[in-house]
């Protein structure tokens, strides 16, 4: 009886796992069909059984050209139709994709981005003046409002004024008279932008603001309006 079993491990490697072995039978006997024209009407057919196995690749401007070429690829490149689309380059599948560049400068300050640093940078370029000062206590503001964000409840305003003449190379200063915005303000508007809760909490409180309140009969149960 076990030799009549036939395990995954035993079959021909698929090349495409999405569209299923059958598909892969067709078009591996399609490869086999004499007859040039035959076998482009089999090719046809079968890019249309692929189209409907796989609907998600409808979802692309060009899916019947990504048809062909999946078609092209479980054929191990063998088949010979008259097809719309030319057949990919075999080397294609093996080209490693370009490697990413990234940026050589690191951030020394995770938590405030790499967009205060270019702020910062920027504003140190201006000339001194109203303007100037105001960009950089729009800066020192949302540094302390980051740190908030990403780290702790508090922090000392002397940390970000420090932090800030460390990023800027002590081109940027504060005036005297400058004060930053209260740690509760900025905790208040962080809470706010939060994402609504998640899990039995997040129905029961919809349920709170969207149930009008019921009133009570004297049993003390819920009495319909």
């Amino acid at each position: 009886m076990n030799e009549l079993m036939e395990y995954n491990t035993t079959r021909e490697l698929m090349f495409i796992p999405e569209y299923g072995r059958n598909v892969q039978r067709m078009i591996k006997y399609c490869c086999t069909i004499e007859d040039r024209e035959q076998r482009t009407k089999a090719a046809k057919f079968i890019v249309n059984v692929m189209g409907q196995l796989n609907p998600a690749a409808k979802e692309a401007g060009d899916y019947k050209h990504k048809l062909w070429d999946h078609l092209f690829i479980i054929a191990d490149f063998n088949l010979d139709v008259d097809a719309p689309y030319p057949p990919p380059p075999p080397l294609s599948l093996s080209t490693k994709p370009e490697h990413l560049s990234y940026h050589d400068k690191e951030i020394e300050f995770k938590h405030y981005g790499k967009n205060i640093a270019l702020m910062i940078e920027k504003a140190a370029a201006y000339e001194d003046g109203v303007e100037k000062d105001a960009l950089v206590n729009a800066i020192a503001n949302h540094m302390k409002k980051s740190y908030l964000n990403w780290n702790r409840e508090s922090v000392a305003d002397e940390l970000i004024e420090k932090h800030l003449a460390i990023l800027s190379k002590d081109q940027l200063k504060l005036n005297q008279d400058f004060r930053f915005a209260h740690t509760n303000d900025i905790l208040a508007q962080n809470q706010k932008r939060k994402p609504f809760r998640s899990g039995p909490d997040r129905n029961f409180n919809k349920q709170q603001a969207f149930t009008k309140p019921n009133f009570v009969n004297q049993r003390g149960r819920n009495k319909p309006q």
